[in-house]
């Protein structure tokens, strides 16, 4: 009886056997991704003014916003690429861009800082006007 467990993937396994493989020109000719395919987030931080909705709608909780250091951290294993934060992003600086990150060993995060904004010219004090003479 134990010889018919092999028989669901018999057809899967004689289907490759004889098949050429996908990857072939994979080094010499770029990745198609399939329609709908949900890539991975990313972020235009000098756009981001860190009101922290896309961390406050993330299922997973994958991301942080830090306003008073105005930092974003994504943990790229814990996303689910579900695209709710691009949605709830009021400045639009999320997105999602076609392709997978890259694999790693461990799990890690990736944090971005704002740049600091230009500070103000101070201001010029305007020139008194000169007083009107009476003729």
């Amino acid at each position: 009886m134990d010889h018919w467990k092999f028989t669901p993937f018999l057809h899967t396994a004689l289907k490759n056997l004889f098949s050429r493989p996908d990857t072939v020109a994979y080094p010499f000719k770029p990745a198609v991704y399939p329609d709908r395919m949900r890539g991975h987030v990313v972020i235009q931080i000098e756009d981001c003014i860190s009101c922290g909705l896309c961390a406050r709608s993330c299922p997973p909780g994958a991301l942080r916003v830090d306003r008073a250091a105005g930092t974003w951290t994504i943990s790229r294993f814990d996303c689910v690429q579900c695209g709710s934060c691009v949605n709830a992003c009021p400045k639009k600086c999320l997105a999602i861009v076609p392709g997978y990150t890259t694999p790693d060993g461990e799990k890690h995060t990736e944090t971005f800082t704002r740049p600091p904004k230009p500070a103000a010219a101070p201001a010029q004090p305007k020139p008194a006007a000169a007083p009107e003479q009476a003729q």
